[in-house]
């Protein structure tokens, strides 16, 4: 297993059925190899660097019924609300203030109208802060607004497509959405010019090794600039709320091969990882993670995004928790990053 590992390393590519074998691995030395070799990839590219991203979470309204997703249309129990232009500025200025460089404007899927805002709001962060990155994750839009966003100032743009089997697809989310569409945006944005994120939620109900190996497969063809994955956890309000979790140890297997596979890529050590486990966000960074995203939101406004149960939101995971995560990093020998970190193609 070890020489899997040690070609993975090399040569940043491997067949669907040695990454099945990677995948079903449960040999602790291999594990621990494999974690090693991918920290000292991204410690290669980055050093010792954690980049820091302000996550606003813009609004809680949603088109869409994704049967995973606490926010769907369809849960009626959701206190919804949107931020104004004001309050996102704000957020911005705070972060600021923080040291942060990166801003990502994160909420649910809204209609066409709402896109004139969205392209103001955009243009007037890109002017009162023209040194920081904009990265916007607002689902599934046509082109021209992508197109729209960018010429206001947008530069990243995260659309994780969950699953890349389509039969996997239609079990995770109602009719009218579908898998075609998705990989069709993540191309847009990638024809484009942004810098560009794709992800999957690892464990989500019905997801089989095969359909891992199949988006491993997938992403490494697209090679995305940003990758997002997580462990799937359960929204009591949701079709899927007695699912069981998503695993730990295979999402940090997935950060470890992902390093390993695209050497300069952004990869989060995610919320959801620091949800499921109080050290997950340190043993996110420790497989080969190399950004984390502390919540920028009102504080009034953070328990209503909720896209899964118990979030994190507060203390480490929280922008005015700073000085707590970067406690908790430089236990593990890392340390803060302020600058904008863009994406390393050397």
């Amino acid at each position: 297993m070890k020489t899997l590992i040690a070609k993975l390393r090399q040569e940043h590519h491997l067949d669907a059925e040695e990454y099945k074998a990677l995948l079903l691995c449960r040999d602790v030395d291999a594990l621990i190899y494999l974690q090693e070799q991918a920290r000292e990839v991204a410690l290669g590219q980055f050093g010792n660097r954690v980049f820091i991203r302000g996550l606003i979470e813009i609004s809680n309204r949603c088109r869409n019924n994704c049967y995973y997703c606490g926010i769907r249309k369809e849960n009626k129990n959701v206190a919804r609300y949107e931020l104004t232009q004001e309050d996102i500025l704000n957020c911005c200025r705070k972060g600021y203030a923080l040291g942060f460089r990166t801003f990502v404007l994160q909420g649910g899927e809204t209609p066409a109208a709402k896109d004139d805002g969205m392209v103001e709001t955009v243009s007037s962060i890109r002017q009162e802060f023209p040194d920081c990155a904009i990265t916007l994750s607002l689902g599934e839009k046509s082109r021209e607004a992508y197109e729209r966003f960018f010429r206001a100032g947008a530069n990243r743009y995260l659309l994780r497509h969950e699953t890349h089997n389509e039969e996997h697809y239609r079990h995770l989310h109602p009719s009218g959405m579908s898998i075609k569409q998705r990989l069709q945006c993540l191309t847009w944005l990638k024809e484009i010019g942004y810098q560009t994120g794709t992800g999957i939620m690892v464990g989500s109900p019905g997801q089989s090794v095969d359909h891992l190996v199949e988006d491993i497969l997938f992403i490494e063809r697209f090679q995305p600039e940003m990758i997002g994955i997580g462990p799937f956890i359960p929204h009591h309000d949701t079709p899927f709320a007695t699912a069981p979790p998503g695993s730990m140890e295979m999402t940090l297997k997935l950060l470890s091969i992902f390093r390993l596979m695209h050497p300069g890529v952004l990869l989060p050590s995610t919320t959801a990882l620091a949800t499921l486990s109080p050290d997950g966000r340190e043993r996110g960074i420790l497989a080969g993670a190399n950004v984390v995203m502390p919540n920028l939101s009102p504080r009034n406004q953070r328990e209503k995004y909720t896209l899964y149960d118990n979030k994190a939101s507060l203390g480490a995971e929280a922008a005015e928790g700073l000085q707590q995560l970067e406690e908790k990093l430089a236990a593990i020998g890392y340390r803060i990053s302020k600058e904008r970190g863009d994406y390393n193609s050397g």
